[in-house]
């Protein structure tokens, strides 16, 4: 199913391994297939992944980008490892992050990882920045 986007001007857009630059006016578009989008908003850096909820979103960002969930397995377990041990009344919801994975929903799992970095802090929560 296409997926229409509208873009800001200057807004980015990270498809596949490219970053979408749109200009200085307000642009839209449809996209066709089956290429992994994340909005600029919602992306994380490696430099910017400072909290355990963050460090795990980069984590499945990445898997979910490169489209390589095996490559980044151990990863993976590493960082939901290290943020159920850091933040232990946040079990459900890293459940369901971790039943997104095993079925291979990994934009479900970054949506419900966004509900983990609200609960860490506002501040924390993943905007404006490119991967």
């Amino acid at each position: 199913m296409p997926l229409r986007v509208e873009l800001k001007p200057f807004e980015r857009i990270v498809i596949g391994d490219s970053v979408i630059i749109n200009s200085n006016t307000r642009a839209r578009f449809i996209v066709e297939g089956d290429a992994p989008i994340l909005r600029e908003r919602d992306t994380v850096t490696a430099e910017t992944a400072d909290t355990p909820a963050k460090r795990l979103y980069f984590c499945i960002q990445t898997m979910y980008l490169k489209n390589d969930a095996i490559r980044h397995r151990a990863s993976y377990l590493a960082c939901m490892n290290e943020l159920r041990t850091t933040m232990p009344g946040t079990a459900q919801l890293a459940e369901a992050v971790d039943r997104h994975v095993a079925a291979g929903a990994l934009y479900k799992a970054l949506k419900e990882i966004r509900a983990l970095i609200q609960c860490e802090g506002p501040a924390m929560a993943p905007d404006e920045v490119v991967p």
